[in-house]
């Protein structure tokens, strides 16, 4: 689905905005009104690091794999939540499945333009291409035909489908007993810095996060060869070398 040039291999092959990608996405996605959809299977809630992980791999198969091979992977994922849903008795709605899609389009975009520069118009239509044949693929109904429609329908889908409940205080305290307090309070700042202002009240992040004046230092250290230095810092040991392995470039 992209080509050696491509902007969305640039994003999905850096391991940095892969993780600010799912900072986002794990911020937005506790507020949405289907987040019941993970705890039906438990997956998510028993080991989020673990499932961001298995998100990826499909991600990047998508991304990086020859077209054929990416439609076949997308074809996996449909069929993966077509078993869910027939488990359950009933189907996911489909604006369930254009949320997830635009806060992966959205937060792309938003992490790559934070560590590294904004998108060109032409690589905003890529990113967005791209993630509509994923969508198509799934079967996912009345997606927007343009990047400038789907800023106006990714609004339209903020506005509606955000609530705080439940099962976002369950998912936000496993995001704390996984990561420990202080990388937990970092995860929070790092959704603080990308998430739309919606979010941000939704969860009560900060509103004036010190990691926004950070990027700067990040860059720095990035470029005197020390990113591995400041990943073993901040990032648990553990998942370490999966970390890593995210990288494309």
């Amino acid at each position: 689905m992209t080509n050696d040039n491509s902007i969305v291999r640039q994003i999905w092959g850096d391991a940095d905005v892969i993780l600010l990608v799912f900072a986002g996405s794990a911020a937005e996605f506790a507020l949405n009104k289907a987040v019941d959809w993970l705890f039906f299977t438990g997956k998510l809630p028993a080991d989020p690091i673990a499932r961001l992980f298995s998100t990826v791999r499909y991600a990047q198969e998508i991304v990086f794999a020859p077209e054929e091979e990416a439609r076949q992977a997308v074809g996996r994922m449909a069929s993966i939540h077509g078993g869910i849903e027939r488990k359950r008795g009933y189907a996911i709605p489909d604006w369930a499945y254009r949320d997830v899609l635009y806060m992966l389009i959205d937060y792309s975009e938003r992490a790559y333009t934070l560590l590294h520069r904004p998108l060109l118009p032409g690589e905003q239509t890529e990113l967005f291409e791209v993630f509509k044949a994923v969508g198509a693929g799934m079967g996912v109904p009345d997606l927007p035909t343009t990047y400038a429609d789907w800023k106006t329908d990714r609004q339209t889908h903020l506005d509606r489908d955000l609530e705080r409940s439940q099962f976002t205080d369950r998912l936000f305290q496993r995001y704390r007993e996984q990561l420990g307090s202080w990388r937990y309070d970092l995860l929070r700042q790092a959704m603080a810095v990308l998430v739309p202002n919606v979010v941000i009240d939704h969860l009560q992040l900060p509103k004036k996060p010190f990691l926004a004046h950070s990027i700067g230092l990040y860059r720095l250290l990035n470029s005197l060869g020390l990113r591995s230095v400041v990943q073993r810092v901040l990032l648990p040991t553990e998942y370490l070398g999966q970390i890593r392995a995210l990288d494309k470039r």
